[in-house]
């Protein structure tokens, strides 16, 4: 005995850019008051070593300043990125900062659907 079980077709996969913009836009704000704190331990930790402030119970990595400003302008950097993008702009990101085996869009790049049409 044969059992054959026949499936109706679902809705046409799409590929299109720009989806999930309002997590990034959520990200980008979450984002925000990190690269705050992160400035103000780097500054407290800064202005302790120079003797205007009391020590931070921070111990080990974490209490150096040197790590916490460069921290803060990563996320401050990430925060804004995010935000442009979930506004509607373009994620763009620095050549510096891809990696060399992730592929790159270029922004006269078209998606492969657009190409499609384009050709028709």
């Amino acid at each position: 005995m044969i059992l054959r079980i026949r499936l109706d077709r679902g809705r046409v996969f799409k590929r299109k850019t720009g989806k999930n913009r309002h997590v990034a836009l959520a990200f980008g704000g979450l984002l925000t008051p990190l690269a705050l704190m992160a400035y103000v331990l780097g500054f407290w930790r800064l202005a302790s070593d120079l003797g205007f402030a009391g020590e931070s119970g921070i111990t080990g990595v974490f209490s150096h300043w040197q790590v916490w400003i460069p921290l803060g302008a990563l996320l401050q950097f990430a925060g804004v990125s995010l935000s442009r993008y979930g506004r509607g702009g373009d994620l763009n990101i620095p050549r510096l900062l891809i990696f060399p085996g992730l592929p790159a869009r270029h922004k006269n790049e078209q998606p492969d659907d657009d190409r499609k049409i384009a050709s028709q």
